[in-house]
């Protein structure tokens, strides 16, 4: 499948210079950490829905998801409703308080707005927190060279290992020096690039051959157009059909998609971003599915096509149906969703790195200037790890994805939502809150048959939220000062609407 067109490469040129050069205007809009971690508090409705989404979504969406419905058809559409379910109930349910309570607590970080929403002195929850972001990053950062290693693979034929090294260089460049704005900006401009190229490909393919859809995909197996059942005609169960749905508890706790609240400009601007989200995101995922599908049909009527990845489905329809201009285009939206997540995933650790340990632990009375210079350190320290876990070239992307989303949402999903709505929540019971939720995910991940094969989201989730009801409960009421600052934040809620 390599294509080693000049307009492919041209288009991808252009498509890099471009992206930079936003970086390099954000990073002249800089100046302090405030504007390099959240842009200065100043992204409207559009780039921050766009933001938002485009950082959720990741390689995953072009190259996971329709690798997912190529391998399982219709049994993808519950992880797809899972996931817009969640993204509605996350802006609707979290962005406009946490964007006011980090204002009332004058929080960058979310380990930060936790270890403030509390009055931590002992800074353990920042400390804990800024560990499982690091940690669970790896991952998500790596699933996003994965991508990016496969899509300069077969785009370019390229050994796999100098693709990944490409990618990263790719990514890191700009977000490097632009921080937040640069990450933002280019998003906006990404997540466009991303609903066009899913929306389009399906579009051209169901005018053309495959516009039977139903009927090539029932010839081909009439359990693939099936909710209720396998591939291999058995019932799922409801352990599956939980598993691919809990998807979307996992928006809660998400540091990168959070960080687009915080950064939001009003509370007036919410709602409308809102409606853009989620927009965004039911035409990305139905084109993605879609995708797959068709990738199929074609691939089972093609003998001559061999596709030993079901992820490179989409690289593959877009060589295929596309003159090499269109299609260099097309394929940049891959470029985009990896760089639009993989940079983002490297702001909010390297936030982590220089915020809530360095600041706090190694160098107290750091400035500004030197807290972005360690943000900055962070960026290609992370990167460097990542890009070794990400070497292996057999990696899954949705498979890093899967591990590292359930990470995030069982720590800090629980603990964000009570945090925001219960005043009773207390700081041993975030504290164990978010140390339940992430040791339970390491812990479930180890172990498999009967109920450990339920995603470790679920108990992870649920043994957090008790862990945090239980714990505040028998720990006493807040300090004062906690109670204060939540009927502050209140105000707040009811004048900045």
């Amino acid at each position: 499948m390599a294509t080693n067109s000049f307009a492919i490469t041209t288009t991808f040129f252009v498509y890099l210079v471009l992206m930079l050069a936003i970086g390099v205007y954000a990073y002249q809009r800089t100046k302090n950490s405030e504007d390099y971690f959240l842009g200065g508090r100043s992204l409207g409705p559009w780039p921050a829905a766009l933001s938002a989404g485009a950082s959720d979504m990741s390689g995953w969406l072009l190259l996971g998801l329709p690798g997912y419905a190529y391998a399982a058809g219709i049994e993808a559409f519950w992880l797809a409703g899972g996931l817009l379910l969640g993204t509605w109930l996350n802006w609707l349910l979290a962005a406009k308080r946490l964007r006011t309570y980090s204002i009332t607590t004058d929080s960058l970080t979310l380990p930060e707005f936790f270890a403030r929403r509390f009055n931590d002195k002992s800074k353990l929850i920042q400390t804990i927190s800024a560990f499982f972001i690091l940690l669970f990053f790896l991952f998500y950062t790596s699933s996003g060279l994965v991508a990016g290693g496969k899509l300069f693979e077969t785009v370019f034929g390229l050994d796999y290992t100098t693709a990944v090294i490409i990618g990263t260089v790719c990514v890191v460049s700009y977000t490097l020096f632009g921080g937040f704005l640069a990450v933002a900006w280019t998003d906006l401009v990404q997540g466009l690039l991303m609903a066009a190229a899913l929306a389009i490909v399906p579009i051209v393919a169901l005018e053309g051959d495959f516009g039977n859809l139903q009927t090539q995909l029932a010839d081909i197996n009439p359990e693939l157009l099936t909710l209720w059942n396998g591939i291999d005609g058995k019932p799922l169960s409801g352990i599956a059909i939980i598993s691919l749905v809990a998807w979307g508890l996992g928006y809660f706790g998400q540091p990168h998609i959070l960080a687009r609240f915080k950064a939001s400009r009003s509370n007036k601007d919410i709602g409308t971003a809102r409606r853009i989200a989620v927009v965004w995101t039911a035409v990305s995922m139905v084109g993605a599915l879609l995708i797959g599908l068709v990738g199929l049909v074609y691939v089972t009527n093609t003998p001559s096509v061999a596709l030993d990845d079901g992820e490179k489905i989409f690289m593959l329809l877009v060589n295929v149906m596309f003159h090499p201009v269109m299609a260099g285009i097309l394929l940049a939206a891959i470029l985009a969703a990896i760089m639009s997540t993989a940079d983002s995933q490297l702001l909010v650790s390297s936030s982590a790195l220089a915020e809530d340990l360095y600041k706090q632990i190694f160098n107290k009375d750091a400035t500004s200037d030197q807290i972005v210079r360690m943000g900055r350190i962070g960026v290609v320290s992370i990167s460097i790890i990542a890009l070794l876990l990400a070497i292996k070239p057999d990696s899954s992307v949705l498979g890093l994805v899967s591990y590292a989303w359930a990470g995030f949402g069982a720590a800090f999903g629980p603990a964000l939502l009570l945090s925001l709505y219960w005043s009773r929540m207390n700081r041993n019971g975030a504290l164990a809150g978010i140390i339940v939720g992430g040791v339970t995910i390491v812990v479930w991940k180890q172990l498999s048959g009967g109920i450990f094969d339920l995603y470790e989201l679920v108990p992870g989730f649920i043994l957090s939220t008790i862990a945090i009801i239980v714990v505040s409960l028998l720990s006493g009421e807040p300090e004062e000062v906690v109670k204060a600052q939540h009927e502050t934040y209140k105000n707040q809620l009811v004048e900045l609407d």
